[in-house]
C-alpha cells in the first residue's frame, strides 16, 4: 500500500501533491536535514534520542525553530500521518530544511518540514535471514567536519557509494572516512566483532551518530560485552569474526561476507533479541 497523505508543515495533504519549487534550498544546495524513524505498533521508538540529534542538527546548521521540535512533536506528528494512512508499522522521514530565499547566503534562517511514511511488515525488529555481502568504497571518502555526525541533505558520497554497490552486485557498501579509516555503510554503522571485544567506529571519525549505533552500544555494555569506539584500519575486516550494520529503521543487519571472508552472525542474534525485548 503506498501512503496516501505526508505531513507538510503541519498540513496533511495528499502525498503526490506539488508542494516544492525550484527555489527549494533542500533542492539547490542540499540544505537541510532528516531524521529516518521506525514505528511499530504505533509507537515512534525512541524519539528521546531522534531529539537529541535533530537538535543537534538544526543548530549546527544555524537552521533556527529547533526548541519547538521536541519529543512531543515528533510522537504527536507521526501518529496523527500514521492514523492518517491507517499504518501501524512503517518507516518515518522528518525533512528539515531553510525555508529561505538567497544563493548560497540566505535570506533568514526559519525552518520548514516535511514528514513521510511507508509501511513495513514486521511488528519488531528482524535480523536478515541471508547475510549481507559488501565490499569497501573507495572512489570517494567522507569528509571530517562537524556536520559528518548529522543526516544531512547533502548526501552524494552515499549516492555514489549506492551506485558502486548496485554495479558491483553487492547488497551494501563500507564507506571510508578522509584518512582512510573505516566510517560507516551506505546508511548505517559498523560494529566489527574481534577477539572477543565489540568496536565501532568513533564519532570522531566522521560518521553518523546513529540512534541504533547509541542504543546497540549501551545494550551491549548492559550484557557485559566490551565496547570500544575507536579509529578502526579497514584491514580489521579479514580478521574479524563477525560484523553487522544497524540503523534506526531496521535495527541490525548480519554481514555474511566481504570478498573471500565469511563471518559468523552470533552475537547479531542475541543483540537483536535483547533489542526486542
Amino acid at each position: 500500500m503506498n501512503p496516501l497523505f505526508i505531513n507538510f508543515n503541519g498540513e496533511l495533504i495528499p502525498a503526490d501533491s506539488k508542494v516544492l519549487t525550484v527555489a527549494n534550498r533542500s533542492f539547490r544546495y542540499g540544505d537541510g536535514i532528516f531524521e529516518s524513524m521506525r514505528l511499530i505498533k504505533g509507537q515512534l521508538q525512541f524519539p528521546d534520542l531522534h531529539v537529541e540529534r535533530l537538535t543537534g542538527g538544526m543548530k549546527a546548521l544555524k537552521i533556527e525553530g529547533y526548541s519547538q521540535m521536541d519529543e512531543w512533536f515528533l510522537k504527536e506528528k507521526a501518529a496523527d500521518l500514521a492514523t492518517r494512512n491507517k499504518i501501524k508499522n512503517g518507516r518515518l522521514r522528518l525533512t528539515v530544511y531553510r525555508d529561505s530565499g538567497g544563493l548560497y547566503t540566505p535570506s533568514d534562517n526559519k525552518a520548514a518540514y516535511c514528514m513521510e511514511i511507508e509501511p513495513m511488515d514486521d511488528a519488531r525488529y528482524e535480523l536478515n535471514n541471508r547475510g549481507l555481502i559488501m565490499d569497501v568504497f573507495t572512489e570517494l571518502t567522507k569528509p571530517l567536519n562537524y556536520l559528518s555526525n548529522y543526516k544531512t541533505c547533502n548526501s552524494l558520497t552515499y549516492i555514489m557509494a549506492g551506485i558502486f554497490k548496485t554495479q558491483n552486485k553487492l547488497d551494501d557498501a563500507f564507506l571510508l572516512n578522509q584518512n582512510g579509516f573505516l566510517c560507516e555503510a551506505i546508511s548505517s554503522n559498523i560494529f566489527v566483532w574481534y577477539n572477543n571485544h565489540l568496536y565501532t567506529p568513533a564519532l570522531s571519525e566522521g560518521c553518523v551518530g546513529g540512534i541504533m549505533r547509541k542504543v546497540v552500544i549501551d545494550l551491549a555494555l548492559k550484557l557485559e560485552i566490551p565496547v570500544t569506539e575507536a579509529q578502526i584500519n579497514p584491514n580489521i575486516l579479514y580478521e574479524a569474526e563477525e560484523v553487522f550494520l544497524t540503523n534506526a529503521t531496521r535495527g541490525i543487519q548480519w554481514v555474511m561476507g566481504f570478498g573471500v571472508k565469511r563471518y559468523f552472525n552470533t552475537l547479531s542474534k542475541n543483540l537483536i533479541d535483547e533489542l526486542n525485548k
